[in-house]
């Protein structure tokens, strides 16, 4: 060190602190880091009331997606109904013509019976209403057939031999299965 320094301005040495300087210095420093401790719980607290109502915000919308969903899958259902009931008017009133007409004959009659289920098959299968009907021979299908008795018969034991009653897919689910009788193991 130089004659001409003051040894209060060195770095190194340190000039005796009193009691109450420490406890000031000391105070300070706790109020410095309350008011940052401070400061962070504020800050804290508003990104919480943020996210609060960010949280409440999305609950609400998706609620609303819910009702929405909702209410558009009860319009398909009504509007898928409608038009189906729609296609089957042709239907009615044919079958009205036909029934109006007093002095038909068997031919006039018969003619006008296929003529309107051919309107009927016409508007199921608009639909994706398709028949099951299996040809004799067929493989027997627990998923589409319904076995009403087993027959001897000169054909693949497990194989249809008669269509009781014709069944229907529903866009590709069973409506009704077709009734069948089916070839007996020999």
């Amino acid at each position: 060190m130089s004659q001409n320094q003051n040894p209060a301005d060195s770095p190194e040495i340190h000039a005796p602190v009193s009691p109450e300087e420490a406890l000031a210095a000391a105070a300070v420093a706790e109020a410095d880091a309350l008011a940052a401790l401070t400061n962070e719980v504020s800050t804290l607290k508003a990104q919480n009331a943020d996210l609060a109502e960010q949280f409440l915000r999305a609950k609400a919308e998706a609620e609303n997606t819910r009702r929405r969903a909702e209410d558009e899958m009860g319009k398909a259902r009504k509007f898928a109904v409608e038009s189906f009931a729609e296609s089957l008017l042709a239907v009615a009133d044919s079958l009205e013509a036909g029934l109006g007409i007093q002095e038909a004959t068997r031919e006039q009659l018969r003619e006008g019976s296929e003529a309107t289920l051919k309107q009927l098959k016409s508007a199921l299968e608009r639909h994706k209403v398709l028949e099951i009907a299996p040809a004799a021979g067929t493989k027997f299908d627990p998923h589409q057939h319904q076995a009403i008795s087993m027959v001897p018969a000169e054909q693949e034991p497990n194989t249809v031999v008669a269509v009781l009653q014709k069944g229907y897919l529903i866009a590709d689910r069973v409506l009704r299965p077709a009734l069948v009788t089916v070839a007996a193991p020999k």
